[in-house]
């Protein structure tokens, strides 16, 4: 089943609020799908600079002493912001693809959640309020984000598992649905060079994209190619350093709410997720149509 929300602010004045809204939101989708939640915030960016949002099941040894041996052997400067299971690593960008292989070798219970200049994601197993809580969300600033709270039925619950998945450079996805070529389509990314670490279908979506947008897409086309290239029952949304998207699949059978004002644009798997937003009861709100892309950008 799945619940999915996403906001995109137009209004910088309401990016202080982004992390409080956002939770909110998730938390009223939460028996749409109780296992596991994560959430993805576009933030500050970092001049020059990447960040490397990491996660450990053993986060207290892990990440001791991680920051200098990851600098050392990369040869750079790399500072390290923790939250609880998770940490911000802080890097040179041209740096990263060096560092993601280092973390292998210095400790192989580190997993990369994602990448980018302001992208940050954070997810568990859990309830939404329950994660939301131990990463602070609410505390957050940042111009858009989208959260996803889980009901696994294609793969187990786990981290890796979890939603938002992160396949390109501040590019993430998540997804309400199933999709029923994912097994073949992922073979064929890999051979493209994509990067997959998990067998849920939807990081084979988020890697799909990724790889259309490598070729010479935009998001928009890219989200036009998957209506004819992905197989079985999805919505899709979707962010980008400065963008957010939203396509259903042609039978669009998944609950689907949007609303919009001048102020910002809101999704959510049904219309309780944004009853608490402001301006709410004076915004356009509709059913986004099948086989239709949606997108916005700064």
């Amino acid at each position: 089943m799945c619940g999915i929300v996403g906001l995109f602010l137009k209004d910088k004045a309401l990016e202080p609020q982004l992390g409080n809204l956002l939770t909110d939101m998730l938390i009223t989708m939460t028996d749409r799908g109780p296992d596991s939640a994560g959430i993805a915030i576009y933030g500050s960016e970092t001049t020059d600079h990447a960040k490397l949002t990491i996660q450990s099941d053993e986060a207290d040894t892990a990440f001791d002493g991680l920051a200098k041996a990851l600098g050392d052997t990369i040869d750079a400067p790399v500072s390290l912001a923790q939250k609880d299971t998770h940490a911000v690593l802080d890097l040179p960008a041209d740096k990263v693809a060096e560092a993601r292989a280092a973390l292998r070798e210095i400790n192989s219970s580190i997993r990369v959640m994602s990448t980018g200049d302001t992208l940050e994601i954070y997810k568990e197993v859990g309830l939404p309020k329950d994660v939301a809580a131990r990463f602070e969300i609410s505390g957050m600033s940042g111009s858009h984000g989208i959260g996803h709270t889980r009901m696994a039925t294609e793969s187990a619950v786990t981290t890796m598992g979890a939603h938002p998945f992160n396949t390109g450079s501040d590019q993430c996805l998540v997804h309400n649905g199933s999709l029923s070529n994912h097994n073949s389509l992922r073979r064929k990314l890999r051979r493209e060079g994509v990067h997959i670490e998990t067998e849920n279908d939807t990081e084979v979506a988020a890697a799909y994209l990724t790889w259309k947008m490598r070729t010479g897409s935009t998001l928009g086309e890219a989200l036009e190619s998957s209506l004819d290239d992905l197989d079985g029952f999805f919505t899709f949304v979707v962010g980008t350093k400065d963008g957010f998207g939203v396509v259903r699949d042609p039978i669009a059978c998944k609950p689907a709410v949007m609303a919009e004002t001048d102020q910002y644009v809101a999704f959510g798997s049904e219309y309780r997720a944004l009853v608490n937003l402001p301006g709410i009861e004076t915004a356009r709100v509709w059913e986004p149509e099948p086989a239709t892309v949606y997108f916005w950008n700064h």
